[in-house]
């Protein structure tokens, strides 16, 4: 009878699980069934999001991140489950207008690393008013296919909706109270989630959330959606902050500065005071470029003779943010670093800064600036005065026609031919002068190869037949690319700078000159169009595969230092003498400042760069994103990896020490710029 018993125990038990079971699974299903449009919106945000990453960061680690995945649904979660407040047939307009709105987040995202590899950022909404004049660059050199694929989210979620009209989903009838109840327990499933993926935080990465700089890393831990939510709060702060966190900025940058030697001596000290300068801001010019030649015909002949004959620092890096070119002026003339939100000089441009035009006017010079392209553009016409410059010669100086446009305005050549007419008034009118040429037409798309003069990016070899006469064979190699037509492009601005030496020799202007020429920032191209430049295969018109001997290899790290921008120093006399060399020591767009002003006699105490020849090999250069580089290694912090680039050993404490050393950086120049420190009047109100 026991036996018998137990047995009808078990089986009842067995029966009960399996109802329950059969319970669960039907709840289950019934769960599903009733909330197929919320689960349709959850599951095709979190897929937009992760072809975000897996199109910008090429790794299992990064596209497949549990921490973004769990962050992601958390998000589309919390905003889905409002939509179960309204009546079922309003709630397909909800879901599908929050869906197109993170998708669209997601596409920007996507057009925008391409540009700029890094995440989009809300201070750029200021930035729209320029999309205008660079339009064609956008849309030819950075929107891609892929960019495309995220309008696959809101598809999804049309057709669910045609299928679930069909079956009359909407015409269910819902008590408000149970509507409220859905709201509820999804935003409890959503706070469920939530603390599971606030305890799984390291300190780092919170650390490095209210920072921000490194966007990268907050997408990979946070996804993309808490990275957007937590970027208009840190775009707002330094509004907020400038009202309410002044005294503690303060009180850490004058900290910062109480230790900082004053100015030191070398034997470059003085060595140009009293000459003029002309400082050349060569658009997208690389380093890299001045090493590349085709059929033995250098890209860029007048560069290479500049650097051969004057000072060429060939290890030069620009530090530029979302700014691009605004970035670069501000980091030269003022030895600062773009602010961590929008651009200084469409944000800040009401600042005081100590800047080497307004130090130069201090010793008599007149300073002027020249580009042929609209004073508006980068809000230069009000930046140009708060750098000092005393005439801001813009588009309206120059006589421009359609026969001397190239790409965004007046071509190079004939910018400098009508600027050196009026350089000579200048230099009649006046004993010193400083004066800033920005050249444009070497400016992305770089698609109007047809005005660029004759410059093949081929490959052309003569071979002898057996008859013995000879035959030339072209291989395409380079030609019809992005990185050809941009070395096209370059070809003719380096032309354009020899013009313009020629014309400044003819008409006596190089007598009492130093010139001063400086890349602005890399010609922003993919990485994978290098690979064709290293590793074509001529004879199938293809690129070598990765197991072949010779293929070059050209990963992030390579794409990343090869970013280099040239930097010249070199007057007219400079040719065997001591002074012409090659610095191969790194060196930043933030230690212009303190290395020219050495030589021309000024000093700027609020310099977060270093005289070159004071700290030699010593020296750090320190990226918006928090990325550095020394002589020894380059640090990717956002991966929190690093290249080597010596032999000598590498210790955990340097690289702690580096980057709390560029952290510190980033956030001194940014309460310098944001809470206006350099401003003596206000600081003594």
């Amino acid at each position: 009878m026991k036996r018998i018993k137990i047995g009808l125990n078990n089986f009842k038990k067995n029966i009960s699980k399996k109802i329950k079971r059969i319970k669960k699974e039907h709840l289950l299903r019934e769960y599903f069934k009733n909330n197929i449009l919320f689960i349709s919106f959850v599951v095709t945000t979190v897929l937009c999001s992760t072809l975000l990453r897996f199109f910008c960061m090429n790794s299992l680690e990064n596209y497949l991140s549990w921490k973004a995945v769990l962050a992601d649904t958390i998000i589309a979660t919390f905003i889905g489950s409002f939509g179960y407040l309204f009546k079922p047939k309003n709630r397909f307009i909800y879901f599908l207008s929050f869906n197109i709105f993170l998708s669209a987040i997601c596409m920007i995202n996507s057009v925008y690393y391409t540009f700029y590899t890094s995440f989009a950022s809300i201070s750029m909404l200021s930035l729209t008013q320029y999309i205008g004049d660079v339009g064609d660059a956008v849309v030819e050199n950075v929107l891609q296919l892929k960019d495309l694929i995220y309008i696959i989210s809101p598809l999804i979620m049309i057709f669910v909706h045609f299928k679930l009209k069909k079956k009359n989903y909407y015409k269910k009838v819902e008590l408000k109270s149970d509507r409220k109840r859905k709201t509820l327990k999804t935003l409890s499933s959503a706070g469920a989630m939530l603390i599971v993926f606030l305890v799984t935080l390291s300190s780092l990465d919170v650390s490095r959330f209210f920072k921000q700089w490194n966007k990268e890393y907050i997408v990979m831990r946070f996804g993309i959606y808490i990275y957007q939510l937590n970027d208009v709060v840190t775009s707002v702060q330094p509004k907020i902050n400038s009202m309410f966190g002044y005294d503690k900025a303060s009180r850490e940058v004058k900290e910062y500065y109480s230790n900082i030697k004053g100015p030191q001596t070398n034997e470059y000290s003085n060595i140009f005071a009293g000459k003029n300068v002309l400082v050349i801001h060569a658009e997208s010019m690389m380093t890299n470029a001045m090493y590349q030649s085709f059929n033995e015909n250098e890209a860029t002949p007048n560069l290479n003779k500049l650097a051969s004959e004057g000072m060429f620092f060939s290890n030069f890096y620009s530090q530029v943010s979302v700014g691009t070119s605004s970035d670069s002026e501000l980091t030269y003339n003022t030895s600062l670093m773009p602010t961590k939100s929008g651009t200084a000089f469409v944000s800040y441009s009401d600042r005081k800064f100590i800047s080497t035009p307004n130090l130069l006017k201090e010793k008599g010079y007149y300073t002027f600036s020249m580009h042929a392209n609209n004073a508006d553009f980068w809000n230069r016409r009000a930046m140009h005065k708060s750098l000092g410059y005393d005439r801001f010669y813009s588009k309206t100086d120059y006589k421009i026609t359609k026969d001397t446009s190239i790409g965004l305005g007046l071509s190079d050549k004939e910018f400098f031919s009508q600027s050196v007419k009026k350089l000579n008034k200048i230099n009649k009118e006046n004993d010193n002068w400083y004066g800033l040429m920005i050249m444009l037409t070497n400016h992305t798309p770089f698609s109007e190869t047809d005005k660029y003069g004759e410059y093949p990016v081929n490959i052309k070899e003569t071979i002898t037949k057996e008859d013995g006469t000879t035959e030339e064979i072209v291989y395409p190699y380079m030609e019809g690319t992005k990185l050809g037509n941009y070395f096209k492009s370059i070809h003719y601005a380096d032309s354009a700078i020899g013009q313009l030496i020629s014309d400044l020799d003819n008409e006596g202007l190089l007598e009492n000159t130093v010139l001063i020429i400086y890349g602005d920032h890399d010609a922003r191209l993919p990485r994978k169009d290098y690979n064709r430049l290293y590793n074509y295969d001529k004879e199938n018109n293809t690129i070598l595969d990765e197991s072949d001997s010779n293929y070059k290899e050209y990963d992030t790290y390579q794409y990343e230092l090869g970013r280099k921008v040239p930097f010249i120093i070199w007057t007219k006399d400079m040719k065997d003498t001591k002074y012409n060399q090659e610095i191969t020591d790194v060196m930043g767009m933030y230690d212009v400042m303190p290395t020219i002003g050495n030589m021309f006699g000024f000093y700027n105490k609020y310099a977060l760069g270093n005289d070159i020849f004071n700290i030699k090999d010593k020296n750090i250069v320190v990226f918006p994103n928090g990325n550095w580089v020394t002589n020894r290694l380059y640090y990717n912090s956002q991966k929190a990896t690093y290249l080597p680039l010596s032999e000598e050993p590498i210790s955990e404490e340097e690289i702690i020490k580096n980057t709390e050393y560029a952290n510190k950086i980033l956030d001194i120049s940014n309460d310098i710029i944001v809470f206006d420190l350099l401003n003596e009047d206000k600081n003594r109100e």
